[in-house]
């Protein structure tokens, strides 16, 4: 038995019967999905003095009491036993219990959506859960993601999701388990093409085609999260693309589709006012993506 079965195994008895099956979520995407998502860096050249890092949102943004549960009373990050998270990072596979910094930097500076997602899944399911989750940024579903029944060359990175996925499971030896949902956060790259706007909706239901029969889970629920950077827009590739996500989610049964530009906030209170494309590193839009994603799987679950 590797390290990360005995970890996980080790966990799970530790907060739940372990002849329960595991409750495992996917959670895919490009950077969006890795996530950005400043915790504590504040300094004024580089992080705008900290305004919308995660320390300075739950003293000061409006959904600062939606993430006090993320400190105990010590004042230190909660770490959810009965919520694991798997992530391969390079060529490590990051895995514990939930809690800030599993995203792309390999440390505990950034959050991604899987945090608010997991504390909203762990605090619903009776069940211990396991993220399991896979992202690359600059990735598209028009290629690199492009799923096999799209036509054409199958996207390198949608074998290497399958791959990861694959590898967490095996990892768990006997334990049991149930693939309860899959989540994709994932878009930016396709925004940035009128062609691969045209053709998103019909590579989404591929994509939620392909991976149930992979997973041999035919109605396995679906949450897709709106690329809503920026906020509303009425016009333009944004507007374009957003319609296409939603569209295409409207075609996939047991799938919701989730608005996010409310969760937008000003680049002047962001600790990354240049970058647009990653919510400008606001710690709160993560959370409250992650936490609007786990909402909208528990309505598929119940």
């Amino acid at each position: 038995m590797n390290s990360f079965t005995s970890f996980i195994i080790a966990a799970l008895i530790a907060t739940a019967n372990a002849a329960e099956p595991l409750k495992v979520f996917i959670l895919a995407g490009q950077s969006n999905m890795e996530g950005h998502g400043v915790v504590s860096m504040a300094d004024e050249k580089n992080y705008n003095g900290g305004k919308g890092n995660l320390v300075w949102s739950m003293k000061h943004s409006q959904s600062a009491d939606q993430m006090k549960k993320l400190k105990n009373d010590k004042d230190e990050w909660v770490v959810r036993d009965d919520v694991q998270i798997s992530f391969k990072v390079n060529e490590t596979v990051r895995t514990g219990g939930l809690t800030v910094g599993y995203t792309g930097y390999g440390n505990s500076s950034h959050i991604g959506p899987e945090l608010g997602f997991g504390f909203v899944i762990g605090d619903h399911i009776k069940e211990p859960v396991l993220l399991i989750k896979t992202a690359w940024g600059g990735k598209s579903l028009f290629v690199d993601f492009r799923p096999p029944s799209s036509g054409g060359q199958v996207g390198p990175f949608y074998k290497k999701m399958i791959e990861e996925v694959r590898a967490a499971l095996a990892a768990l030896g006997d334990q049991k388990y149930e693939i309860a949902g899959f989540v994709w956060q994932q878009g930016w790259n396709d925004m940035c093409e009128k062609p691969a706007i045209a053709e998103y909706a019909n590579n989404l239901v591929n994509l939620a085609k392909d991976l149930r029969e992979e997973f041999q889970s035919p109605n396995m629920p679906i949450v897709v999260g709106q690329l809503g950077n920026g906020g509303p827009v009425d016009s333009g590739d944004m507007h374009d693309f957003r319609k296409a996500q939603e569209n295409g989610t409207k075609r996939i049964n047991n799938a919701r589709f989730i608005k996010t530009t409310d969760f937008a906030r000003p680049a002047e209170l962001s600790p990354n006012p240049g970058h647009g494309h990653h919510w400008f590193g606001n710690a709160e839009s993560y959370f409250l993506v992650g936490q609007a994603l786990g909402e909208g799987m528990i309505k598929l679950l119940k």
